[in-house]
């Protein structure tokens, strides 16, 4: 029995100082392993000079040049449209004739008018002659003292009478020829013919529509006559992009209807006035117009057509560059964010001392570790931003992964260089 006991207290004991050395061997590991510093998986790229240009990007539509919103100047019913929209026209040819048996009716009285006032005004003519004949007799009388002073004042006074007369037929005369001559020019106006050389790209009468005349208000917009072989596109620029811009910059316009092809331009006008959607509301957008002509005529060119376009406005060439993504925003506060540099408390934003000012960096690698360099960005492209100091060309700088560049990295941090992933659509 005693010797039963002590071959079980054995075996106990036996376990118990395996379990022992298990448990030292696993803290152990754990010691150790958590004594190692993370290695951070990166992509590196080698910092070289290539030629950036700098573009700013718009929405937009195609539109005329030259194009002539047409709008009767009189009110009336369109009695001949002998023009189809889509239609070429020549300057002087006719669009359109509106009913004008009311303002020919108005010219005729007011001609018969006239002619009763030019009457009128050579009866005062023969009045005035005989008054002023009288006139000058009787001055004469009056010197020989063969007239009264009474006649001579009587007849100065026919003279001036008659004269009066004449001359108010003189001005009616000259009001009604300026009636007639509006009257005439209304007339006129119920023809209307193309001011210019083009295609009407709008029509929105048809024949025995009742149209309203512009001269005292907005008249109706009958069509439009455009020069097709003058396009612009018309884009918006945000108004933080705008200031970039300048007239002459090259742009690659991008049209939906021609899929990806690519149609060259220049930057013709900038606008001056400010386009705001929106306002009042978190959605507010301020763009300014900006109007790009295209350097060559495609007949397929639509007004309206929907356009994207890439203004380049301005290139260096030959200019040390990184990668993008390569560039982040750091700060020596920890408070503040490593991304965006914003401060998580208020109290982070004194900068008095110069502790809190963010800062941009990249991460270069030398021998298996990262290493932090402050660097002073220029202009950037799509996938490159120009490095204007901190960088002399050469240095195998960390181009991703996102995560390791903004977030990761730090001073020293071991890395692996990986390569950049690859995916294929075939399975």
């Amino acid at each position: 029995m005693a010797n039963g006991k002590k071959k079980k207290s054995k075996k106990k004991v036996m376990i118990f100082s395996g379990i022992g050395v298990l448990v030292i061997a696993l803290v152990l590991i754990a010691i150790l392993g958590g004594s190692r510093d993370e290695v951070i998986p990166v992509q590196i790229e080698k910092v070289a000079k290539r030629t950036i240009t700098q573009s700013v990007t718009a929405t937009g539509t195609l539109d005329p040049e030259f194009k002539v919103v047409i709008t009767p100047e009189v009110t009336g019913e369109i009695v001949k449209l002998p023009i189809k929209e889509g239609q070429y026209v020549k300057k002087g040819d006719l669009l359109a004739q509106i009913k004008s048996d009311a303002y020919r009716a108005q010219v005729e009285q007011s001609e018969a008018g006239l002619q009763n006032a030019k009457a009128s005004l050579a009866n005062n003519k023969a009045q005035l002659d005989k008054v002023t004949a009288d006139y000058n007799r009787t001055k004469e009388l009056h010197a020989k003292n063969l007239a009264s002073d009474a006649d001579l004042e009587s007849a100065k006074s026919s003279f001036l009478s008659a004269q009066a007369a004449y001359q108010g037929a003189q001005a009616q005369i000259k009001q009604m020829e300026a009636a007639l001559k509006v009257q005439t020019d209304q007339l006129s106006k119920c023809t209307i013919y193309s001011p210019m050389d083009g295609v009407v790209s709008q029509l929105n009468v048809q024949l025995g529509d009742r149209v309203l005349g512009s001269f005292y208000s907005q008249g109706t917009n009958m069509m439009t006559v455009s020069d097709l072989k003058s396009m612009l596109a018309v884009v918006d620029v945000d108004e933080n992009d705008v200031v970039l811009v300048s007239k002459g910059d090259t742009a690659l316009v991008n049209i939906d209807a021609f899929g990806d092809k690519q149609f060259k331009g220049i930057v013709y006008q900038i606008g001056n006035t400010a386009v705001t959607t929106g306002t009042g509301t978190q959605e507010q957008v301020v763009n300014f117009e900006v109007k790009l002509k295209f350097l060559d005529y495609n007949p397929g060119f639509k007004p309206g057509m929907s356009c994207n376009a890439k203004i380049e406005t301005k290139t260096l060439n030959n200019v040390i560059s990184v990668p993008i993504q390569s560039v982040t925003a750091r700060s020596n506060n920890p408070m503040m964010t490593e991304n965006t540099g914003e401060s998580n408390s208020s109290s982070t934003k004194k900068k008095e001392n110069g502790s809190n000012k963010v800062k941009e960096i990249v991460f270069i690698v030398k021998n298996g570790k990262a290493t932090s360099v402050p660097v002073t960005t220029g202009i950037s492209d799509d996938n490159y931003i120009q490095v204007v100091s901190g960088l002399k060309g050469g240095e195998e700088v960390v181009s991703g992964s996102y995560r390791a560049i903004s977030r990761d990295l730090h001073d020293g941090a071991n890395v692996k260089v990986e390569k950049p992933k690859t995916f294929s659509m075939n399975k």
